[in-house]
């Protein structure tokens, strides 16, 4: 039997429920409980004093009226002290609402920061393989939304859905004492026909809001990428083509606008004509028994407040379903990417990595990005404490793969990786990459200043101590002739200095980490000949006393190395020092010679 695709919706909302009721009602925490309960006090009491009101009315109007009969609770008090009495209790309405405002205001905040933290946190926990594939701007769209939804939820279904239910009870329970059951019985089918009108057209509205949202987190998207790569749009003259496809994705997006705009037009007609119906059948009613000396004049003003008292939350209903509804949509993404598992853990018996020496072997290690298409096959490597091994190889060979691995961004398909004779697998993650300093091809660096980025490889270090690393990354002379020195913003992904810039600045963050494992990966590579010959004389004096694997493509920066292991088809066809595999006349020489013909001509 095919499932009811509205049945998982509910019960995807209801789990969607279910995650967000902690946060109101959070163990240990007495102070958010405190608040809630008495949030709710100032709810109950507004509405009791809601649904007392038009009986003030009433005796007013009664009051005024001549040969009307005044209610015994009324008798003593004229027309001016009841309009006054009726005025005070509208403002203890509001005030109560007001204050349940106030007092829920610090457990909707704490929330939305907690979820908040908690997303941020948990994205930075997923794999590499899931944040190669992610889309930035479209994240952070959904991100953005969800909190939001958080809040309107938690505020929402707490003081507006049961409290609604709760005042729409009390006025039928009223209608029917005070009057007859033919009244509520009017007010209870309208109830019934709006709410039901109202939750149908609502879900169609909600399929078309998803659309718009699919189409607003494209068009987000579009613009975060190009705006990322300004420079390459620059470089091949594409300002109109981005703009065009940006404008695409917009005009998607204006569709699904209009269409909810148009559908929110028919919403509100309709609901305006099925409550109209149920006013003007309860004043008829009204209006009959005022003729026939039924009721008072007073009755009938009370009976239109109530019908007004009634209009009012159920327009209410409609918005905050379609509301919440929304927010349901939105916060289903988000908790979409909470759900998405950490594809490497730690164990639960994980303990902290102890490099006492720093080596590093690979016993025959087996992986693949894709289980079709493997990279490393049955890989065996040794790196000795304070031993510098280069991997080199043509582009494919699996060369930078082995840095990822071990620094577990993926965990081995088969084999072990193994640091002092500790697999990596059964240590923290958090310890293990405290141990390994990485310099990589392309230093990529924060929107901040250049201290901020230095003291990104130790947060707690001294002013000195960041300079001291500068100075060993020889680029303190640069900053120094800056006019803000350390203090200078490096711009967005650190655009406003050059890449050999950059580069020291990576070198610098990594000394002042001061790891005893250092990875390589393909320094200086993208990098002007003299300026790469500055920098890997700074990286060699890093790596003293440090084992270093490095992750090269060009041959020339390498052959200082104390081993050369040659990679291809992710196996190891020869090593050896620069000297000796030159000498060999195998693959290792073939590169080289390719290399120097090239750099040659």
């Amino acid at each position: 039997m095919a499932s009811d695709p509205n049945v998982e919706r509910a019960s995807s909302g209801w789990s969607i429920v279910r995650k967000v009721s902690p946060y109101l009602w959070p163990p240990g925490e007495g102070w958010v409980k405190r608040r809630v309960v008495a949030a709710l006090v100032m709810l109950v009491l507004a509405k009791l004093i809601a649904v007392s009101t038009p009986f003030l009315y009433k005796a007013a109007v009664d009051a005024l009226a001549p040969d009307t009969v005044t209610p015994a609770w009324a008798l003593g008090a004229g027309a001016i002290a009841l309009t006054v009495v009726y005025g005070l209790a509208r403002t203890l309405n509001i005030g109560f609402q007001q204050l349940q405002n106030v007092i829920f205001a610090r457990v909707g905040q704490r929330a939305l920061r907690r979820l908040a933290s908690e997303t941020f946190t948990h994205m930075h926990q997923l794999s590499l393989r899931y944040h190669i594939t992610r889309k930035t701007g479209g994240l952070s769209r959904i991100i953005e939304r969800g909190v939001k939804g958080v809040d309107f939820l938690l505020r929402f279904l707490l003081f507006s859905i049961g409290p609604l239910i709760l005042e729409l009870l009390l006025i039928c329970v009223i209608l029917w004492i005070a009057f007859d059951i033919r009244y509520m019985a009017i007010v209870l089918v309208t109830i019934a026909a709006y709410v039901g009108f109202t939750f149908r057209v609502t879900e169609w509205r909600v399929r078309i809001r998803r659309q718009m949202n699919e189409q607003d987190t494209d068009a987000n998207q579009k613009a975060i990428d190009s705006l990322l790569n300004f420079e390459t749009v620059k470089y091949f003259g594409a300002e109109r083509r981005e703009a065009a496809r940006y404008d695409g994705a917009m005009a998607l997006y204006e569709q699904a606008a209009l269409k909810t705009s148009y559908s929110l037009g028919f919403l509100n007609f309709g609901q305006a004509v099925l409550i109209t119906a149920g006013l003007v059948a309860v004043m008829v009613l009204a209006a009959t028994g005022v003729q026939s000396g039924e009721l008072t004049v007073g009755d009938f003003v009370m009976v239109n407040a109530y019908m007004i008292q009634i209009t009012m939350p159920l327009n209410f209903l409609g918005t905050v379903y379609r509301e919440i509804r929304q927010a349901l949509v939105d916060m289903g993404e988000m908790f979409g990417l909470l759900d998405q598992p950490s594809e490497v853990q730690d164990r639960p018996d994980a303990v902290p990595l102890r490099v006492p020496k720093g080596r590093i072997e690979l016993r025959d290690v087996r992986f693949g990005y894709d289980p079709a298409r493997p990279i490393l096959r049955g890989l065996t490597l040794t790196v000795a404490a304070g031993e510098s091994v280069a991997i080199v190889g043509p582009s494919g060979a699996g060369k930078s793969t082995i840095s990822r691995l071990l620094f577990r961004f993926y965990d081995v398909d088969g084999g072990a990786i193994l640091i002092d004779g500790q697999d990596v697998r059964a240590v923290t993650q958090e310890s293990l990459h405290a141990q390994i300093g990485v310099v990589p091809q392309d230093t990529v660096l924060f929107n901040d200043t250049i201290r901020y980025n230095i003291a990104y490889g130790r947060p707690e270090a001294s002013f000195a101590e960041v300079a001291e690393a500068a100075r060993a990354a020889k680029i303190d002379a640069f900053i120094a002739s800056l006019p803000e020195g350390y203090e200078t913003a490096v711009g967005e992904r650190g655009l406003k200095l050059s890449g050999g810039e950059k580069q020291r600045v990576g070198i610098a963050r990594t000394v002042l980490k001061d790891p005893p494992i250092l990875i390589l990966d393909e320094a200086t590579s993208a990098l002007d000949s003299e300026t790469e010959q500055d920098i890997q004389t700074e990286l060699r004096a890093m790596s003293r006393g440090r084992s270093v694997l490095m992750i090269a493509h060009r041959l020339s920066t390498v052959i200082d190395a104390d081993r050369i292991v040659v990679l291809e088809n992710g196996q190891i066809v020869e090593e050896g020092t620069h000297d000796d595999l030159l000498a060999r006349s195998g693959r290792y020489a073939s590169l080289w010679h390719r290399q120097q013909s090239e750099d040659a001509a």
